[in-house]
């Protein structure tokens, strides 16, 4: 089957390639869509340009989309022109199927062009596809945050199976998704086994709001190099 991704850089859409790249499927394009700012709803804002190092490392080709709309159904009007350009049977989203206002408003696009949307993980739980990602062997850096309990000192953190122990008291302490669906957090991975080269973060700034407790790493710099 010929699929292409909605694709972040973060750990669930790099699990949706590997679930592709497993179940022997033709990644014909990842689709990586980079919003106006921070406030987008369906849309990841920070480091999302990055995954051209992300792309390049795969041998996948990248389509890279602005968005200066918010809200969600105006959002995903992005992938009129997107999907006019693609000839692929499917369109995988990752997560755990929890994100259903983001998952209706790219079915209602998709479906104009003949194209199925899999949530391959749907099925699983937060927890569960959280450890099937640290399985995977990913290096995942948390790079925004906007919920209580994550502060800057997250930011930048990589997420792995000790940070997970904090990660997962946090979440039961302050009621947030442990996988982060709902947009608590956001991630970035920087190497996974299907990478040919991993990526450096060469510079990079974190930018904290103090009145809304929130902030995301700003990536500056970066570049790929061999394992």
């Amino acid at each position: 089957m010929r699929v292409a991704i909605l694709f972040s850089g973060g750990k669930d859409s790099c699990q949706a390639v590997k679930w592709a790249l497993d179940n022997g499927h033709n990644v014909e394009a990842l689709i990586a869509i980079k919003p106006k700012n921070s406030e987008a709803y369906i849309w990841h804002y920070p480091t999302v340009e990055w995954s051209i190092l992300q792309a390049q490392s795969m041998g996948i080709p990248l389509i890279l989309a602005k968005t200066d709309d918010i809200g969600a159904e105006t959002e995903a009007n992005v992938l009129n022109k997107v999907f006019e350009k693609l000839k692929v049977d499917a369109v995988l989203l990752g997560g755990v199927g929890l994100q259903k206002t983001q998952i209706n408003a790219v079915k209602e696009i998709a479906k104009k062009f003949g194209i199925k949307v899999l949530v391959p993980y749907e099925k699983l739980s937060s927890e569960e596809l959280l450890d099937e990602e640290l399985k995977s062997g990913f290096d995942i850096r948390i790079t925004d945050v906007a919920v209580d309990g994550l502060g800057p000192d997250w930011i930048g953190k990589k997420l792995d199976s000790e940070t997970k122990i904090d990660l997962k008291r946090l979440s039961e302490k302050f009621g947030f998704d442990i996988l982060f669906e709902g947009g608590s957090a956001n991630t970035f991975v920087v190497d996974a086994p299907f990478f040919k080269k991993k990526i450096e973060i060469i510079d990079s700034e974190k930018i904290w709001d103090s009145k809304t407790s929130s902030g995301y790493l700003e990536i500056k710099n970066a570049v790929l190099s061999s394992k």
